[in-house]
Formats: C-alpha cells, structure tokens, sequence
C-alpha cells in the first residue's frame, strides 16, 4: 500500500468528471490496490473520507471512516466503507448546516449546508449492490464526497472558510448504519 499524493484546491482534476467503474474492472488488482492505497491515504491525513479524483484519479470511488479521529473529535463513528459507482438522493428537504474540513483544502473548514437523510446505492469493493438511508454525520460525509464540485471551493473562493481549529492533525498523531445488498 501507499500514501498517494492528495491534489490541492485549484487542480484541474477536482473540477473534471469522475467516470463510473464497470462491474467487471471493481474486482481487478489495479482498483483493489487504488483502494487499499486510498484507503491508507485517508487514514494517514486523518480524513473523514475520500475520493478518488483527490488522488488524481477520475473514478467514482469513495472512502469513507471515523474512527477517534481527530479532526472530528466530537464525530461519531463510521465504519470503513467503500463506495463505488455512488448515487445519493435526498430524502427530506430538511438541510442542516455543519463544519466541513476537505484533505484538498488544508487548514481550512467551512459551514457547508448538507440534506440530513439520504438514500444511497453504490457497489462495494466486491462489486455487491449496496443500498441503504444514511442520517445525520454518516450523510453529511457521504454527501461530502460524492459531489463534483466541492462545496468547500466554492466557498474558499468566495473567501467564506475559517482556520480549522484542529489543524496540525492532519497525519497521524458508531454513527451510520449497516448498509445492505438488495433483496434479489
């Protein structure tokens, strides 16, 4: 495994569209490597969660753990979880504001509104179709990563982001639910 290069506000690739990985190509050794690889990386840099074009790779696959991190010391917990090929659809127009942090946007958090329950259907790093609602922090994240256009670059270029207070927590130093496959 390998801590891979994470791409800075202002590259090219967070602004480009990510592409959906076949069915066939999830179990091959190049996408199981990438994740184990993004996997390591998030958890190096004390992320919540990310995806892959942070790493310069223009696939729909995202990471998402919290686990006593801290950078989110009052988070609840979310198991390891991988989505590829993500699709989340709110569930409620009831939208609640957060402070978000990104590993592209360093040192930096901003108040970012997210839905507080959506749906989400992905598949795993086997290929299984997974489904399943997702509230509060658990959404919040998953939202997070899954969007083109990071909310947070909008809002440092409109100059609206604070200090994190817990940066310099950034390289080392159970909320959610269990998704399920489908019934057949």
């Amino acid at each position: 495994m390998a801590i891979l290069k994470v791409a800075r506000l202002g590259h090219p690739v967070l602004r480009q569209q990510a592409l959906p990985v076949s069915v066939e190509e999830i179990r091959s050794p190049d996408i199981q490597r990438l994740i184990d690889d993004m996997v390591e990386t998030m958890r190096e840099y004390n992320g919540a969660g990310l995806a892959a074009p942070q790493v310069h790779v223009l696939k729909q696959i995202c990471v998402v753990e919290v686990n006593g991190n801290p950078r989110y010391p009052e988070a609840p917990s979310i198991p390891l979880t991988i989505l590829i090929n993500p699709v989340v659809t709110a569930l409620t127009e009831e939208m609640e504001e957060g402070w978000e942090g990104c590993l592209s946007v360093p040192d930096m958090r901003g108040m970012v509104p997210r839905f507080t329950s959506v749906r989400l259907e992905a598949y795993d790093r086997e290929g299984q179709r997974i489904e399943g609602e997702l509230k509060e922090f658990f959404a919040r994240v998953v939202q997070h990563e899954t969007r083109v256009e990071p909310v947070l670059a909008r809002q440092y270029r409109a100059g609206r982001l604070t200090a994190d207070p817990h940066a310099g927590q950034g390289r080392r130093g159970r909320q959610g639910l269990v998704l399920r496959r489908p019934d057949p």
